[in-house]
């Protein structure tokens, strides 16, 4: 735990501030390719064939690729709905643990576009001229298109469901639902796609959203937050900007872990934990990750 702390300590410096308005750009971009320069996407695709050929540019270029749609109503519709949701998920976690989640799930889809490629390799895949494309020797065709950021916004949707259930949306502008069950819908249709989609699909769905797994996983549930206490963090941060100003210089928080005071950056929040036994204060960054004291 120390170690990581460290690790963290050293990195966190190097978190980019609203990382989610960078991804929008890159999907901004991509749209506006596929309809000015539709013969270009196929050199963006993450085509690991390819990248061993020295193309290695297709290990950054995928991420412009965004999910496919043409209705541009639904596009402006979906790029907002994903900015805000991605701006939330930073507020709440914090921007360093943001930037590791993406980042990661960037990774783990690079990682599974290779391991989709050895099973192609294994399978005798011949290319059908078009990069990123190919037949293989039992008749099945595979597409590296598959490899987009459909999944990344998939990973943001599936963690506010996981971390904010009772959230709600308004569906089509006119019904309210809970974001949970959006969560629940979608990782149903996710399953059903993949059954009918065979092996590849699974290999695809998998790495691309193994951030999610393995994020909730280790978190055991603790990054859920229930409307009310996002309204509180919220109201909290708001205090604590106050006080700053009122009293500046004066410090009245302090973390347990690595030292930090309200007084060290304008987003730091500290809370003290119940599980502890005695009074110890910790920020935002180590609340959920420290080791109680027993």
């Amino acid at each position: 735990m120390k170690k990581r702390n460290r690790m963290k300590e050293k990195l966190e410096k190097y978190a980019i501030p609203n990382l989610t308005l960078y991804l929008i750009i890159c999907y901004g971009i991509g749209y506006l390719l596929q309809m000015l320069a539709p013969n270009v996407f196929y050199y963006l695709l993450l085509d690991p064939f390819l990248v061993c050929k020295g193309q290695i540019w297709r290990l950054v270029t995928w991420v412009l690729i965004p999910p496919e749609n043409t209705n541009i109503l639904f596009v402006l519709i979906m790029l907002y709905l994903y900015y805000s949701l991605g701006s939330l998920l930073e507020r709440l976690w914090g921007t360093y643990q943001y930037n590791v989640y993406l980042f990661s799930g960037i990774l783990f889809t690079i990682l599974g576009a290779f391991v989709l490629c050895g099973y192609c390799a294994l399978m005798g895949a011949q290319p059908m001229g078009i990069p990123g494309f190919y037949a293989l020797a039992n008749g099945n065709l595979i597409s590296f298109a598959q490899f987009s950021t459909y999944y990344i916004n998939m990973s943001i949707f599936l963690a506010c469901a996981a971390s904010i259930p009772d959230v709600q949306l308004m569906l089509m502008f006119l019904f309210p639902i809970k974001v949970k069950w959006l969560g629940i819908f979608y990782g149903v249709m996710l399953v059903l796609q993949c059954v009918q989609g065979g092996l590849s699909a699974w290999i695809v769905a998998l790495f691309s959203l193994l951030n999610f797994l393995i994020f909730f996983l280790r978190s055991h549930g603790k990054m859920r937050l229930s409307p009310g206490q996002v309204k509180m963090r919220h109201e909290f941060r708001r205090k604590m900007r106050t006080a700053e100003h009122e009293n500046r210089g004066v410090t009245k928080h302090k973390c347990a872990i690595c030292g930090r005071t309200e007084l060290d950056g304008d987003d730091l929040e500290f809370r003290f934990c119940s599980k502890c036994n005695g009074n110890y204060e910790y920020c935002q960054y180590h609340l959920f990750t420290h080791e109680h004291v027993k």
